[in-house]
């Protein structure tokens, strides 16, 4: 892979070598192009949206979007993204076969027209929740996984912990109205964001536009999967209450966005809000990854260890999301614990990087060990803790 500006610029051999403190890393070009005038966010007709780039997490557009709301059938969300977790776990498999109860046939509201008694297939039902919004596939599924709707309300909501979904909590797998049933839009935007990365294989299901069970052909509700060839999940909700939500995703030149809605005005609307968001957020937006995780940055000196060097790197992808323009304009900087004493683990954070805009820090990561060092023998330790006795004296 070819090495950007910014990690040659950033991988200072002279580093290794100095105990700490602070090296400037310098991303900023001689000259600046002309600055991208970003104007202000779309307003939409919604009771709550957020626009989130999926490879960073950064938020670009929000309108209430921590505030509590019934989500309707987007609580399908976790429900199947517990399933794929399972299946990935071991616990349940894609073709096992799942015994429909009475409760779940009766279960009212959008349906796949499973029968009580039959058997249908983890993956069917997989498929009848996603695409076709399926209450009586989501029961199935959860008394399949939990034993009940009760037990797997449990781990809806432990799962939504987590992910860091601090304003979500589930009582069903449906999304059907409770008091107790409530989510947000940036809570939403969290799932949507551990669904695509954590099993893109499972996410595929979420592009199909249509799905045939029982003599019965269900469109996906998501009308942008026909209108915006970029589009390619996720899941629609609605309900009196909730009024017309949708969690949607898509793709352009590398970069994925994800937009949720909240209480729009009909099924229309929530498609052309959700539009509005995608195309702003395309349009005067960027992303970029300037580091991977487990890339090697620098090497830092052990005090007292078998190894004399560490290798430092970062624990999560250094990725960015700003206006169009501005990815040119930040510094970095990387400070190093100047006692770094073995025994090290792999994974101990021993420094941070700093990536600042002007004077203003935009984001810190924490540097690694990349790999342990133990200690070293008998001689190395009592000659290291000589020389930092006087290292301490004169610093």
């Amino acid at each position: 892979m070819p090495i950007s500006n910014f990690e040659r610029r950033m991988n200072i051999t002279t580093f290794a070598k100095r105990l700490c403190l602070l090296v400037p890393l310098i991303i900023t070009p001689a000259a600046w192009a002309a600055e991208q005038m970003t104007p202000a966010a779309p307003q939409l007709a919604a009771k709550a949206y957020v626009l989130m780039d999926a490879s960073s997490g950064n938020i670009l557009v929000e309108n209430n979007g921590d505030q509590r709301l019934a989500p309707a059938s987007l609580t399908k969300l976790m429900t199947a993204y517990i399933a794929t977790l399972e299946i990935r776990r071991g616990q349940i498999g894609e073709n096992d076969p799942v015994t429909v109860s009475e409760n779940a046939w009766r279960t009212g509201g959008s349906r796949m027209f499973i029968k009580v008694g039959s058997q249908v297939t983890v993956s069917d039902l997989l498929h009848g929740i996603i695409i076709q919004s399926g209450n009586d596939a989501s029961v199935a599924l959860s008394e399949h996984i939990a034993g009940s709707e009760d037990a797997f309300a449990d781990m809806m909501n432990k799962t939504a912990g987590d992910l860091g979904m601090s304003n979500s909590h589930f009582m069903n797998p449906t999304g059907l109205p409770n008091p107790d049933h409530y989510s947000s839009a940036h809570d939403m935007a969290l799932l949507a964001r551990a669904i695509i990365t954590v099993d893109p294989a499972h996410y595929a299901i979420y592009s199909q536009k249509e799905f045939f069970w029982n003599g019965i052909k269900q469109p996906n509700r998501n009308l942008l999967l026909w209108r915006d060839k970029t589009v390619d999940g996720l899941k629609t909700g609605h309900t009196e209450e909730a009024g017309y939500c949708m969690v949607s995703s898509a793709v352009r030149d590398g970069m994925r966005l994800i937009a949720v809605v909240f209480g729009t005005n009909s099924e229309q609307a929530r498609a052309a809000e959700t539009q509005k968001l995608l195309t702003y957020g395309f349009r005067f937006y960027e992303t970029q990854t300037f580091y991977q995780k487990g890339t090697e940055l620098a090497q830092a000196p052990v005090w007292k260890g078998s190894e004399h060097q560490i290798k430092a790197g970062l624990a999560e992808d250094l990725t960015m999301t700003l206006p169009k323009g501005e990815l040119k304009k930040l510094t970095a900087s990387m400070t190093m614990n100047p006692r770094l004493v073995a025994p090290i683990a792999k994974g101990d954070v021993i420094g941070k990087v700093e990536v600042k805009m002007d004077d203003k820090v935009v984001r810190t990561a924490d540097l690694i060990a990349l790999d342990a060092v133990d200690q070293g023998g008998i001689f190395r330790r009592v000659w290291d803790s000589i020389r930092l006795f006087f290292y301490g004296l004169f610093n």
